[in-house]
Protein backbone atom coordinates (compact mmCIF):
# COMPACT_ATOMS: atom_id res chain seq x y z
CA UNK A 1 0.00 0.00 0.00
CA UNK A 2 1.58 3.49 -1.16
CA UNK A 3 1.79 6.40 0.69
CA UNK A 4 0.58 9.99 -1.17
CA UNK A 5 1.73 13.15 1.23
CA UNK A 6 0.39 16.17 0.06
CA UNK A 7 1.95 19.32 1.51
CA UNK A 8 -0.17 21.87 1.00
CA UNK A 9 1.07 25.82 2.04
CA UNK A 10 1.43 29.48 0.35
CA UNK A 11 4.58 30.48 -1.55
CA UNK A 12 8.07 30.56 0.07
CA UNK A 13 6.45 27.98 3.11
CA UNK A 14 9.40 25.33 2.34
CA UNK A 15 6.87 22.59 0.78
CA UNK A 16 9.86 21.53 -1.30
CA UNK A 17 12.81 21.58 1.06
CA UNK A 18 10.75 20.14 3.38
CA UNK A 19 9.57 17.03 0.81
CA UNK A 20 13.01 16.61 0.27
CA UNK A 21 13.48 16.17 3.93
CA UNK A 22 10.86 14.06 4.00
CA UNK A 23 11.78 11.80 1.35
CA UNK A 24 14.61 10.42 2.39
CA UNK A 25 13.00 9.40 5.57
CA UNK A 26 9.82 7.43 4.24
CA UNK A 27 11.62 6.64 1.20
CA UNK A 28 9.32 8.53 -1.37
CA UNK A 29 9.25 10.46 -5.15
CA UNK A 30 8.62 14.09 -4.76
CA UNK A 31 5.95 15.62 -7.06
CA UNK A 32 6.80 19.45 -7.11
CA UNK A 33 3.98 21.77 -7.83
CA UNK A 34 6.50 23.63 -10.17
CA UNK A 35 8.03 20.10 -11.43
CA UNK A 36 4.26 20.35 -13.08
CA UNK A 37 3.79 24.13 -14.01
CA UNK A 38 6.53 25.02 -14.92
CA UNK A 39 6.58 23.46 -18.49
CA UNK A 40 3.25 25.81 -19.11
CA UNK A 41 4.56 28.98 -17.39
CA UNK A 42 8.35 28.48 -19.00
CA UNK A 43 6.48 29.49 -22.02
CA UNK A 44 5.82 32.88 -21.07
CA UNK A 45 8.06 35.65 -20.34
CA UNK A 46 7.24 35.71 -16.55
CA UNK A 47 8.70 37.97 -14.45
CA UNK A 48 7.50 36.91 -11.13
CA UNK A 49 5.49 39.53 -10.02
CA UNK A 50 3.16 40.05 -13.67
CA UNK A 51 -0.70 38.70 -13.22
CA UNK A 52 0.20 35.26 -15.15
CA UNK A 53 -2.97 35.10 -18.37
CA UNK A 54 -6.43 33.75 -17.64
CA UNK A 55 -6.90 30.06 -18.13
CA UNK A 56 -2.43 29.37 -17.79
CA UNK A 57 -3.75 27.04 -14.72
CA UNK A 58 -6.17 24.73 -17.10
CA UNK A 59 -2.93 24.06 -19.03
CA UNK A 60 -1.21 22.77 -15.73
CA UNK A 61 -4.12 20.82 -14.71
CA UNK A 62 -3.78 19.08 -17.75
CA UNK A 63 0.03 18.10 -17.12
CA UNK A 64 -0.99 17.15 -13.51
CA UNK A 65 -3.43 14.93 -14.67
CA UNK A 66 -1.04 13.06 -17.75
CA UNK A 67 1.01 13.19 -14.55
CA UNK A 68 -1.08 11.09 -11.62
CA UNK A 69 -2.67 8.81 -14.40
CA UNK A 70 1.44 7.86 -14.91
CA UNK A 71 1.55 6.89 -11.64
CA UNK A 72 -1.47 5.38 -11.40
CA UNK A 73 -0.68 3.24 -14.03
CA UNK A 74 2.92 3.09 -13.43
CA UNK A 75 3.69 3.23 -10.04
CA UNK A 76 0.80 2.46 -7.86
CA UNK A 77 2.29 1.20 -4.90
CA UNK A 78 4.93 3.74 -4.74
CA UNK A 79 4.91 6.53 -2.35
CA UNK A 80 5.07 10.15 -3.59
CA UNK A 81 4.98 13.62 -1.89
CA UNK A 82 3.14 16.01 -3.89
CA UNK A 83 3.85 19.87 -3.35
CA UNK A 84 0.56 21.91 -3.66
CA UNK A 85 0.37 26.11 -2.50
CA UNK A 86 -3.28 26.08 -1.52
CA UNK A 87 -5.15 28.68 -0.49
CA UNK A 88 -8.84 28.25 1.19
CA UNK A 89 -11.79 29.30 -0.48
CA UNK A 90 -10.17 28.84 -4.33
CA UNK A 91 -12.00 26.72 -6.06
CA UNK A 92 -8.84 26.16 -8.77
CA UNK A 93 -6.55 24.56 -5.39
CA UNK A 94 -9.51 22.21 -4.23
CA UNK A 95 -9.38 20.50 -8.08
CA UNK A 96 -5.88 19.86 -7.95
CA UNK A 97 -6.51 18.58 -4.33
CA UNK A 98 -9.37 16.66 -5.73
CA UNK A 99 -6.86 15.07 -8.92
CA UNK A 100 -4.36 14.07 -6.16
CA UNK A 101 -6.51 12.46 -3.88
CA UNK A 102 -8.44 10.71 -6.70
CA UNK A 103 -5.27 9.48 -7.83
CA UNK A 104 -4.61 8.43 -4.11
CA UNK A 105 -8.09 6.15 -3.90
CA UNK A 106 -7.93 4.85 -7.92
CA UNK A 107 -4.32 3.16 -6.42
CA UNK A 108 -5.38 2.20 -2.99
CA UNK A 109 -3.32 4.51 -1.41
CA UNK A 110 -3.41 6.19 1.50
CA UNK A 111 -3.64 10.25 1.64
CA UNK A 112 -2.17 12.10 4.34
CA UNK A 113 -2.52 15.98 3.86
CA UNK A 114 -0.40 18.49 5.41
CA UNK A 115 -1.14 22.44 6.15
CA UNK A 116 2.34 24.08 6.76
CA UNK A 117 1.40 27.22 8.32
CA UNK A 118 4.07 30.08 8.63
CA UNK A 119 3.72 33.86 9.73
CA UNK A 120 3.15 36.99 7.60
CA UNK A 121 6.87 38.44 8.46
CA UNK A 122 8.60 35.25 7.81
CA UNK A 123 7.05 34.09 4.88
CA UNK A 124 7.81 37.35 3.13
CA UNK A 125 11.42 37.16 4.14
CA UNK A 126 11.15 33.87 2.47
CA UNK A 127 9.68 34.63 -0.64
CA UNK A 128 11.81 37.31 -1.19
CA UNK A 129 14.74 35.17 -1.53
CA UNK A 130 16.23 35.69 -5.50
CA UNK A 131 17.02 31.59 -5.65
CA UNK A 132 13.47 31.30 -5.93
CA UNK A 133 13.44 32.32 -9.24
CA UNK A 134 15.28 30.25 -10.69
CA UNK A 135 12.69 27.69 -10.65
CA UNK A 136 9.84 30.07 -11.59
CA UNK A 137 8.81 30.77 -8.08
CA UNK A 138 7.19 33.71 -6.68
CA UNK A 139 9.09 36.36 -5.06
CA UNK A 140 6.45 39.28 -5.04
CA UNK A 141 6.71 40.02 -1.44
CA UNK A 142 4.05 42.55 -1.15
CA UNK A 143 1.58 39.64 -2.84
CA UNK A 144 2.82 37.61 -0.45
CA UNK A 145 1.83 39.69 2.63
CA UNK A 146 -1.52 40.18 0.97
CA UNK A 147 -2.22 36.50 0.54
CA UNK A 148 -1.35 36.12 3.99
CA UNK A 149 -3.90 38.68 5.73
CA UNK A 150 -6.86 38.04 3.08
CA UNK A 151 -6.58 34.04 2.81
CA UNK A 152 -5.90 31.06 4.77
CA UNK A 153 -3.63 27.70 3.93
CA UNK A 154 -6.06 25.02 1.92
CA UNK A 155 -7.93 22.75 4.29
CA UNK A 156 -8.82 19.73 2.92
CA UNK A 157 -10.96 18.35 5.79
CA UNK A 158 -9.11 14.97 5.55
CA UNK A 159 -9.59 12.99 8.70
CA UNK A 160 -5.21 12.28 7.93
CA UNK A 161 -4.72 16.05 8.08
CA UNK A 162 -1.78 17.01 10.11
CA UNK A 163 -1.02 21.08 10.80
CA UNK A 164 2.39 21.75 11.44
CA UNK A 165 3.38 25.73 12.11
CA UNK A 166 6.80 25.82 10.40
CA UNK A 167 7.52 29.38 11.18
CA UNK A 168 10.57 28.29 13.50
CA UNK A 169 10.50 25.08 13.16
CA UNK A 170 13.48 23.26 10.90
CA UNK A 171 13.01 21.49 6.99
CA UNK A 172 13.97 17.97 9.38
CA UNK A 173 11.78 18.64 12.62
CA UNK A 174 8.85 19.10 10.35
CA UNK A 175 9.84 16.20 8.28
CA UNK A 176 9.91 14.08 11.35
CA UNK A 177 6.46 15.04 13.16
CA UNK A 178 5.30 14.46 9.25
CA UNK A 179 6.60 11.10 9.23
CA UNK A 180 5.22 10.44 13.25
CA UNK A 181 1.27 11.13 11.39
CA UNK A 182 2.18 8.98 8.60
CA UNK A 183 3.20 5.89 10.71
CA UNK A 184 0.46 6.95 12.92
CA UNK A 185 -2.61 6.81 10.13
CA UNK A 186 -0.92 3.33 8.81
CA UNK A 187 -1.09 1.69 12.59
CA UNK A 188 -4.97 3.00 12.86
CA UNK A 189 -5.38 1.38 9.18
CA UNK A 190 -3.96 -1.90 10.45
CA UNK A 191 -5.53 -2.11 13.99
Amino acid sequence: MGVRIVLIGFPGVGKLTIAKELSAMVSAKIVDNHWVNNPILRLLDEDGTAPLPKGIWEFTGRVRQTVLDAITAYAPSANFIFTHAGLEGDERRLRTFQQIAGAAEACDAVLVPVRLLCDEVELARRVSNRERRQRLKSTDVAASRDRSRRAGVFDPLHPNTLVVDVTSASPGKTAIAIREQILKVLGDLSA
